[in-house]
């Protein structure tokens, strides 16, 4: 685009109008037409990456993005993902295995209009583990602006008969026990995976699908996540955690989503991934696996 600084010996910035037309915006002279774009910028985050004509912004923890200058284009595509949920924990005195904890809510959408101004950034954290009889901890919110990623819900333990199971994607439900949960509010996740028939943990929910319900001797697989391109490669994040199982069987990973893996019998459940909102997964005798960490990440034009 070329860089004109006058139009017939004026500086273009000063011309109200040409040929009907805001100079600010746009000047034309015989039939040439010049256009007038400025650009966004922004700092703020763990890693500030470039991809082509793209910024992106990525905040693995709590932060600040700050528009120092506002472009022509005054928009952003964001991604907000919440902490996953913990999977409870098991005990050799039960039969069952717990189910695997809930993703965490996973908002995403493009054209949002940004001013200059400074955001606070909330990172959730993923939720605690179960250790024996015992809940696992729901994940906590993510948020950017207007924008509130749910945490996930947990997998309820063994026998379990009270809970937050729900969240933003649901919990699986525990051998015997409360569940499965339910995406709430709805439109961040799915809900998590039954256990029943079996003595199998039901899959915490994902992004991309529902969590597993158990099967016989195995626990159910935790939900899938989803795949976003906006750092520039293809990225699955958000799945749920596999549920546990304490007899002979075994656990259904869900760690390809970014969901914690189930224990199978005995042992401690694979926590979710750190930074993607991934649900721990259930253990049959032991303890469950943390939730992972949520993410916010942001792109906008800058060039």
């Amino acid at each position: 685009m070329p860089d004109i600084a006058t139009i017939n010996g004026i500086a273009e910035d000063n011309i109200a109008t040409h040929n009907g037309g805001t100079a600010s915006l746009y000047a034309s002279k015989n039939g040439d037409t010049w256009g007038h774009v400025s650009w966004t910028t922004a700092t703020g985050g763990d890693s500030i990456a470039t991809d082509g004509d793209y910024k992106v912004h990525t905040f693995n923890s709590s932060g600040t993005f700050e528009v120092t200058s506002l472009g022509t284009d005054e928009v952003v595509e964001y991604l907000v993902i919440a902490g996953g949920g913990g999977s409870g924990g098991g005990s050799a005195g039960a039969n069952g295995g717990s189910g695997g904890g809930g993703a965490g809510g996973y908002k995403t959408a493009t054209g949002f209009t940004i001013t200059e101004t400074s955001y606070s950034i909330t990172v959730g954290a993923g939720g605690s583990a179960g250790v024996g009889i015992a809940s696992g901890g729901t994940g906590s919110n993510s948020v950017f602006s207007s924008i509130t990623s749910t945490g996930g819900g947990i997998g309820s333990h063994q026998g379990q008969s009270a809970g937050t199971v729900d969240g933003g994607s649901g919990g699986g439900q525990g051998w015997s026990a409360v569940g499965p949960g339910s995406a709430s509010p709805s439109g961040q996740g799915n809900a998590g995976g039954s256990s029943s028939p079996g003595v199998g943990g039901g899959g915490g929910g994902g992004a991309g699908s529902v969590g597993g319900a158990s099967s016989s001797n195995n626990g159910g697989a935790g939900g899938q996540g989803l795949s976003s391109s906006i750092t520039g490669s293809a990225v699955s994040r958000a799945g749920g955690g596999g549920g546990g199982v304490y007899t002979a069987g075994s656990g259904s990973a869900g760690t390809v989503y970014a969901g914690g893996g189930a224990a199978a019998k005995t042992g401690t459940g694979t926590s979710g991934t750190a930074n993607t909102g991934g649900g721990g997964g259930g253990t049959g005798n032991g303890s469950g696996g943390a939730g992972g960490s949520g993410v916010v990440i942001i792109r906008y034009k800058f060039q």
